[in-house]
């Protein structure tokens, strides 16, 4: 079980966004130079974190900003973002309903109230992190106020 690492990439852009508003116009270059991710993988991190409103690019000479305030981004709009259906798939259950066997016609219904309950969870956990509170553990590490 594993996040997508576009959504770590994502958070990645979100956040050098943030700290070169003022700075620097934020290109997809720039930020594939920054993560080390070929750029179109960052062009197609980018318009899907636009087509969420989460940020704007300036047509033409590019230029990327934040749409909303760090505080109102949670780490679930991100991911949601990026992997629409990624949360429901998280876990996954083998296809085997149709053997004879009575564990195999049953293991989906046995295990569909558990899962849900993981995945409510992990969303309910996302939705409490914030790109502000990530924004602020970044200034913890690196020692900027």
């Amino acid at each position: 079980m594993q996040l997508s690492m576009k959504c770590s990439i994502a958070v990645h852009c979100l956040i050098f966004i943030h700290e070169a508003k003022g700075i620097a116009r934020v290109t997809s270059p720039l930020l594939a130079e920054s993560t080390g991710c070929n750029p179109v993988i960052i062009r197609n991190v980018i318009s899907s974190l636009k087509k969420a409103g989460i940020i704007t690019v300036a047509r033409g000479t590019g230029g990327a900003e934040l749409c909303m305030d760090p505080s109102e981004i949670t780490l679930f709009m991100i991911y949601n973002a990026l992997e629409p259906k990624g949360l429901s798939s998280l876990i996954g259950i083998h296809p085997c309903s149709e053997r004879a066997c009575p564990v195999a016609q049953n293991i989906q219904s046995v295990l569909a109230v558990p899962y849900q309950k993981i995945e409510h969870s992990i969303r309910n956990t996302m939705e409490s992190i914030t790109l502000k509170s990530m924004i602020q553990d970044f200034h913890c590490k690196t020692g900027k106020s």
